[in-house]
């Protein structure tokens, strides 16, 4: 009918989206270990390991992570939306991950995970949220509505 009016959102659900089975974490490391996805898959074990949002997650600096050449076991960093200082774990996969991404990127930089387009700035969270939609793509992760 004429008077029917189309929502906004395409009639899509709303609201956070569920968080990813174990299955679906384990696939995704898979594909990242697989395709020798390097900047990838360190950001993904951090994710993991750190549960921070998007936004903080790009924000993190070198030596928030390293020290001595190492990376940390527990890192501090400030969490973006309530700013306040957090404490994390983070895993030997993660650390391994992450030590092989900088020694890969030369350490350049003050932030861990670099713009594209400008090394001396951090990845957007707009371009680490294409990230993860291309992770989830190439695994059919994504439910369907």
């Amino acid at each position: 009918p004429a008077d029917e009016v189309q929502a906004r959102n395409g009639g899509r659900t709303l609201g956070s989206n569920r968080p990813w089975k174990p299955k679906g974490c384990w696939a995704v490391r898979l594909r990242l270990e697989q395709d020798r996805k390097v900047r990838d898959r360190a950001l993904f074990y951090l994710a993991i390991d750190s549960k921070l949002r998007g936004c903080g997650l790009v924000r993190i600096k070198i030596r928030d992570l390293v020290a001595g050449g190492l990376v940390r076991h527990r890192a501090m960093v400030i969490q973006q939306k309530t700013k306040k200082l957090i404490q994390l774990e983070i895993l030997e996969p993660a650390r391994s991950s992450i030590l092989a991404w900088l020694e890969r990127r030369c350490g350049l930089g003050e932030f861990a995970f670099p713009s594209r387009v400008d090394r001396s700035d951090r990845l957007s969270t707009r371009q680490y949220a294409r990230l993860v939609d291309e992770w989830v793509a190439g695994l059919s992760l994504r439910r369907e509505d």
